[in-house]
């Protein structure tokens, strides 16, 4: 289902995606909007297409069929003007363990080609941000978990993109380290930034401004995060009635076939 979610000209909008391998359709039809300045989340069960979604929103691949503009770019006509304005985190981000804090972000920063004259502010503020300045000298490899995710954060951030891409970045991170995290990404988002995430964990759903609820492949409800709750005591109850009800369909539509 397709929501438009604000009157303003959207920073991401998918039309009418699709993405098969193979003979596997792994997205079918998707259409959506991202307002500027907004924290858009991807939430639903495993195996549903966020992560293929949040790739072809990165032009890490192209769509089977269907349009996707970032911030009024084509990502497959205008692929370099898209990866000019994003920043994007997946699951496996890949950080050298063998390199300190510091060298981790000065290698990004080469890869995004910082000018030397901001690099010191950049790595204060966004080191800073994830609290990391005092653990600079340490190798990413004795960081934890928590704290790699958010080197990797503080890496993308390096370029100041105008639409941050994070998929799962949370999952398997202890609670003190999520919710640092997501402060960070307040933050970010205070300054006028984009974020579009996917969530394993559905009370991180309620931060965001808007959600889209992603099953078999296909999307079936975007709406505001209390809209999408109703009268549930909780947005996980909702999403799990949700869920049900389409897969309880979806197995009387086979046994009718």
């Amino acid at each position: 289902m397709a929501a438009k979610l604000s009157a303003s000209p959207p920073i991401v909008a998918v039309n009418n995606a699709s993405m098969r391998f193979n003979q596997v359709e792994a997205l079918k039809n998707i259409s959506f909007q991202v307002p500027a300045g907004s924290i858009f989340g991807l939430v639903g069960s495993d195996g549903a297409g966020k992560s293929t979604l949040l790739r072809l929103v990165a032009t890490m691949i192209k769509p089977s069929q269907g349009e996707i503009y970032v911030d009024g770019f084509n990502t497959v006509a205008e692929r370099r003007k898209v990866k000019k304005v994003i920043g994007y985190m997946p699951q496996r981000f890949g950080l050298y363990q063998d390199l300190t804090v510091e060298e981790n972000m000065e290698f990004f920063m080469d890869i995004f080609n910082i000018p030397r004259s901001e690099r010191k502010k950049r790595k204060e503020k966004y080191l800073g941000f994830s609290n990391l300045l005092p653990f600079t000298d340490r190798l990413a490899g004795n960081l934890s978990g928590g704290m790699k995710q958010k080197l990797g954060l503080a890496c993308v951030l390096a370029h100041e993109p105008k639409v941050l891409i994070l998929d799962e970045p949370t999952n398997g991170v202890d609670p003190v380290s999520r919710r640092e995290f997501w402060e960070i990404l307040e933050s970010m988002k205070k300054e006028g930034m984009t974020i579009l995430v996917s969530t394993a964990y559905l009370d991180e759903g309620e931060i965001c401004d808007h959600l889209a609820l992603m099953h078999q492949s296909i999307i079936l409800e975007t709406a505001k995060p209390q809209t999408m709750r109703g009268k549930s005591a909780s947005l996980e109850e909702a999403i799990i009635e949700k869920i049900k009800e389409v897969d309880k369909e979806i197995a009387h539509d086979t046994f009718q076939l």
